[in-house]
């Protein structure tokens, strides 16, 4: 097969000072909170060659960014500026332990201050381009 380029891009971009089990876990639910809300990101479900079933995977390249709380904040601004509907997660959502008090830790934020750690967006390759410029690949 050749390569395939998408009319769509998806990133993530995750605070670069966080311990590497918070990078995992926050890439995992900005990951799943795109897909769950945007179903043309889904692939189709695999089968090895036994013939057993296996999820589907996001069927395009995730690119993940380093970026600093003011990157954040600013790629945030730049993604809301451009109508994207992004996928968050700030640092208050470390203490919680479930979907009700994370969304509540949310709702109790300064929406011009949000504690961003992580920022997930999906859109047009040349609006998200415009959103995540100026970041680096997260190394």
């Amino acid at each position: 097969m050749g390569k395939m380029i998408y009319e769509t891009k998806t990133a993530l971009i995750l605070r670069a000072d966080l311990a590497a089990w918070q990078l995992a876990n926050i890439a995992a639910f900005l990951a799943g909170g795109l897909a769950g809300t945007r179903p043309e990101l889904m692939g189709e479900p695999y089968r090895d060659g036994a013939g057993r079933s296996y999820s589907p995977l996001i069927r395009e390249p995730v690119f993940v960014y380093g970026a600093t709380l003011e990157e954040l904040r600013r790629t945030h601004q730049r993604a809301l500026s451009r109508e994207l509907v992004p996928a968050i997660y700030i640092e208050p959502m470390f203490k919680t332990t479930n979907d009700a008090d994370n969304r509540a830790a949310v709702a109790a934020a300064p929406a011009d201050a949000l504690d961003l750690v992580g920022l997930g967006v999906h859109g047009p390759r040349k609006t998200v381009d415009k959103v995540i410029n100026g970041l680096k690949f997260l190394s």
